[in-house]
């Protein structure tokens, strides 16, 4: 399952790196003429070959039982304690998660321009494809738990170096981090509440889990706002990384480390 999510993750990464370095080289290309908004127009070419594509994906004809659907609050009794606590620790941990705006612009503090800020995500983006399959069949092999609070660390970490780096190769570095921090949790987070979910509501309880993360971003990011503006631009990323140690210390604490699966 946690390769299953790698992959999906990883996939998703690629195409996402290929689209930033395709604009950092049309950018610089443009010279001081560069024009953000055709850039945009340009990118709902590969989205409508995207949605082409569907045309095209056939679903295994499977017999399947037809059941009749419940209100999710009428099973929210077969949820335990285990998979509440980590909602929690996803709401806590998204709050300080702020917008991946405010670390680019961190960035150009330290002399990146708005086109080298382009290649930073570029790094941000394949260090994280290229880990993520490996990382999520990983989490098969030993469990979540041992990859989930190592990618709540290495979180807390990049955020202290966003706060405080000061040269460029220390902020590249930072952003390498950052993408094993994506590779680390992002698969690896569903699958492990999709393993720990009762079988009948998995795809309800994966669906809440993003939303608990929805729910926390909006608020993360008028936080980091209010706290660059108000106290200055390392405050934030402090801010953030004492909420991603705290998410990690409730899950060393307090989680319990399921079986790892090796069928």
């Amino acid at each position: 399952m946690g390769k299953a999510f790698g992959i999906h993750k990883s996939l998703d990464m690629a195409g996402a790196a290929l689209g930033i370095l395709i604009t950092y080289f049309v950018l610089r290309g443009m010279g001081e003429n560069f024009d953000f908004k055709k850039m945009f127009l340009f990118s709902i070419v590969p989205a409508i070959i995207g949605l082409c594509m569907f045309f095209f994906i056939k679903e295994r004809k499977e017999p399947r039982s037809v059941k009749n659907s419940e209100p999710f609050w009428k099973n929210i009794h077969k949820v335990d304690g285990q998979l509440r606590l980590y909602l929690l620790v996803v709401f806590l941990f998204t709050l300080g998660n702020s917008s991946n705006t405010f670390i680019l612009l961190r960035a150009k503090s330290t002399g990146f321009d708005n086109v080298s800020v382009i290649f930073l995500y570029f790094i941000y983006n394949m260090t994280a494809s290229v880990l993520a399959m490996p990382l999520g069949k990983m989490s098969d092999r030993i469990g979540r738990k041992k990859l989930l609070v190592p990618g709540y660390l290495a979180f807390s970490l990049c955020y202290l170096g966003f706060a405080f780096a000061t040269s460029q190769w220390l902020m590249v570095a930072v952003f390498v981090v950052y993408g094993a921090y994506t590779a680390m949790i992002a698969g690896v987070e569903r699958a492990f509440v999709a393993e720990i979910a009762p079988p009948e509501i998995k795809g309800t309880m994966l669906g809440l889990q993003s939303t608990v993360a929805g729910i926390a971003l909006l608020p993360a990011s008028i936080i980091a706002g209010f706290l660059w503006d108000a106290f200055g631009a390392a405050v934030p990323f402090v801010f953030g990384a004492g909420l991603s140690l705290t998410a990690a210390l409730i899950l060393i604490i307090f989680m319990k480390t399921p079986q790892a699966k090796t069928t």
